[in-house]
This record gives C-alpha cells, sequence and structure tokens, in this order.
C-alpha cells in the first residue's frame, strides 16, 4: 500500500509539474516547485498516517475515480474536474510565468502556502472522523456504511469540501496567479453543486443521513452555507 501511495503521488505530482512548467515555457519558476514540493510532502504525511490508522480508507482514496455502484453523475462530474482542473494550471502557468501579467507579493504567497498547509493537516481530522470519505461518491455497502457525526463532522456536513477551499485558494496564491485566483469562486461552486447531489444520494440510501443532515444544519462553513 505505502509503495502504491509512493507511485500514485509521483505520478500526479510529475503530471502536475508538466502542466504548469509546459505552460510557463520554463523550470525557472520558484513558486511552482515549493507548491510541488509542499503537495508532495504533506500528501506523503497525511498518506502514510492513513496507512497505519485506516488502511481502507487509504485504499479507498487510491482506487480509481470511476467504479462499481458510484453514481452516473459523479462520474461525468469528476471528468469534468479533471479536465477543469489541468485548464487551471495551464492558465496559472501561462498567467503567472510566461506572459508575467500577474504579480502577487511575496506576503500573499507565503500566505497561500500556509492555506495549503492548514487544509492538508485538517483533512487529517476529516479522515479520522470518518473512514468513509472517499473521493468518489457512493453508498460502501462493503465497508458498512454508516453516518459520520463527530469530530469536524458535529458542526458541518462537508468539512473536507470545507477545508478544500481554503486549498483551492492557497494554490495561485503561492503560484502567484490573480486570474487563477478569479477562477476559485467558480471552482467552489462546483463543489457546492456535488455537495448538494451528493447529499441528495445520501438522504435516500444510507439510512440514518437525513436525520443528521436536519440535525447540523451548514454544508460547509458554520453559519454561512
Amino acid at each position: 500500500m505505502i509503495a502504491r501511495l509512493f507511485v500514485q503521488t509521483s505520478f500526479w505530482l510529475a503530471g502536475m509539474g508538466v502542466l504548469l512548467f509546459g505552460a510557463a515555457g520554463t523550470l525557472a519558476w520558484p513558486g511552482a516547485w515549493c507548491y510541488l514540493i509542499e503537495l508532495g510532502v504533506l500528501g506523503l504525511w497525511v498518506g502514510v498516517w492513513l496507512a497505519h490508522y485506516d488502511p481502507a480508507l487509504l485504499a479507498e482514496r487510491l482506487g480509481p475515480f470511476s467504479q462499481r455502484g458510484q453514481s452516473t453523475w459523479d462520474k461525468i462530474f469528476l471528468a469534468c474536474v479533471a479536465i477543469v482542473w489541468c485548464a487551471w494550471l495551464v492558465l496559472m502557468g501561462l498567467d503567472a510565468r510566461r506572459f508575467h501579467s500577474s504579480s502577487l507579493p511575496p506576503s500573499l504567497q507565503v500566505a497561500g502556502a500556509l492555506a495549503i498547509l492548514v487544509s492538508m493537516v485538517a483533512m487529517r481530522s476529516v479522515f479520522r472522523a470518518n473512514s468513509f470519505a472517499a473521493p468518489v461518491v457512493r453508498i460502501q455497502t462493503e465497508r458498512g456504511h454508516k453516518v459520520s457525526d463527530s469530530g469536524p463532522y458535529a458542526y458541518v456536513r462537508h468539512p473536507m469540501y470545507g477545508w478544500a477551499i481554503l486549498f483551492l485558494a492557497g494554490t495561485p496564491l503561492m503560484l502567484g496567479s490573480w486570474w487563477g485566483l478569479a477562477c476559485v469562486p467558480l471552482l467552489i461552486v462546483g463543489l457546492a453543486y456535488r455537495a448538494v447531489l451528493e447529499e441528495r444520494m445520501l438522504c435516500a440510501q444510507l439510512e440514518g443521513y437525513a436525520e443528521y443532515a436536519q440535525r447540523v444544519r451548514y454544508r460547509f462553513v458554520p453559519h454561512v452555507w
């Protein structure tokens, strides 16, 4: 499992590097190098911890993005996410490095790195509270899927999406792209759309989720939404 984690992490980082540096037209981009290194270190840290704490969840998170029992709409959504994510990275490479059309102060780039750090550390608390926090939307009947309502799930119904907002904001800040930052609200709308569809499925198919949704009012951020 650990070997698979390292291989997949290396694969994704290499793919992101190709998109970022290819769009930038140069390898001389310190922000992108720092971004990839931070993602690699934090991703492996969380993954190695999961391998010991909840290997079944790690196996789920390393699985393919198209699985048996997964909603058709979610397969389409994840395919669109892959396309949008790649386009977003290319946009930031063009904006921040090739055309130099954005210029962010170092303080904002540091803030972006801190936002990503906080997001990834917080994700560990999400995984600790919910052994079913898989990247695909499906009922994991083979693992005895049940409602998680402890830890961050006692305050919001989708804490993983909530912390992902911080990650999405931190990425263009760290890479130094105002155009990338301008896309973040649209990406958040996409997360919100998925959350609504996911909840419809969970209310219909997962015992106790409808009652949980009535107890915990907010989806992403307490007292906001």
